[in-house]
């Protein structure tokens, strides 16, 4: 939202209407359910700026890391629902979790809302550089012929159905390592302990540009314009169809429709010009705008989706 159409929104409403986090000079907290350096962290780092810049509010960016994201969800929905603390809301939160877990603590369709999408992006299949398998096809006949002998790392509910789906998809066997942080388990896929990760291009796009690690091959629409030689994971499996991770942010259900609308303008602002355009972008994510309502039909409908995906991926729900 440009400056103006802030002015517009302080003047259109007594400073007693409006939550005091976004009336006085006080800081707003956008709480990222997982640690630091992943996806999420460098979303809401970014959105935290954007708000900084176009309303003069300090935001503060806070990790609370456990339990697939639980924790920090649990956090924000004991919150004030007057737009002073923010969720970044993830695949692994508002869409997998339900799926997941027989009893969650939190219902993403009655205890938030959505008031704005950074996109749905790719995701990278990593492995180590000198992995002995040049194409996936490779890896798929290494898997094949010693099942269980590969070890995959997993962080969030988004990583580990990615990759238990592709290997039902290619008729293989993995092994899962669950891990508590994306960088705990990257530490461990580059020191040699598990031999490959499914993440998103967000958090793993540093590690390929500096050829840490190697892309084997990308979920994707379309190959991306970045790595055209890296091929996409459909082309070999075209039912693999596993929509790639969402980012998004999400305050209290009860949190006044108008702050939601406001918050929304804003979101919607900061995804659709740069900076914050270009670099998503160039993590091979798509952002658009999206109205309140189409968000709440949008994520109701993948939700629904990750119902068939969990079963098919042959996890067992905790």
């Amino acid at each position: 939202m440009k400056r103006r159409h802030f002015a517009g929104w302080m003047g259109s409403l007594p400073l007693t209407a409006l939550p005091v986090a976004w009336a006085q000079p006080k800081s707003i907290q956008i709480i990222v359910p997982f640690g630091p350096g992943g996806s999420g962290d460098i979303s809401a780092r970014m959105f935290a700026d954007f708000i900084t810049r176009k309303t003069g509010q300090a935001v503060v960016v806070e990790n609370r890391a456990g339990a697939n994201g639980i924790l920090g969800v649990e956090m924000v929905r004991k919150a004030p629902a007057d737009g002073s603390v923010l969720l970044l809301a993830t695949t692994s939160t508002h869409l997998a979790n339900p799926s997941l877990f027989k009893k969650l603590p939190y219902d993403p369709d009655k205890d938030f809302r959505l008031v704005g999408s950074f996109g749905t992006g790719s995701t990278y299949m990593l492995v180590r550089p000198d992995a002995p398998w040049s194409t996936l096809q490779e890896f798929v006949a290494a898997a094949k012929a010693a099942p269980g002998s590969i070890n995959y790392g997993h962080f969030n509910a988004s990583s580990q159905v990615t990759c238990a789906l592709f290997a039902n998809t290619a008729g293989i066997n993995l092994t899962p390592i669950p891990y508590k942080q994306v960088n705990q388990a990257m530490s461990e896929l580059i020191g040699g302990q598990i031999q490959v990760i499914f993440t998103d291009t967000v958090q793993g796009d540093s590690f390929v540009a500096s050829k840490v690690l190697r892309a084997l091959a990308v979920h994707s629409t379309t190959r991306l314009k970045k790595y055209p030689n890296v091929p996409m994971i459909t082309e070999s499996y075209p039912n693999f169809t596993i929509q790639g991770g969402f980012l998004g942010i999400a305050v209290p259900a009860s949190t006044p429709l108008e702050i939601q609308q406001r918050l929304n303008d804003l979101m919607n602002e900061a995804v659709t010009t740069d900076p914050i355009k270009s670099r998503m972008e160039g993590f091979a994510f798509v952002p658009i705008k999206q109205t309140l309502a189409e968000l709440l039909a949008g994520e109701r409908q993948e939700r629904q989706k990750w119902r068939t995906y969990v079963p098919m991926a042959g996890i067992e729900v905790q």
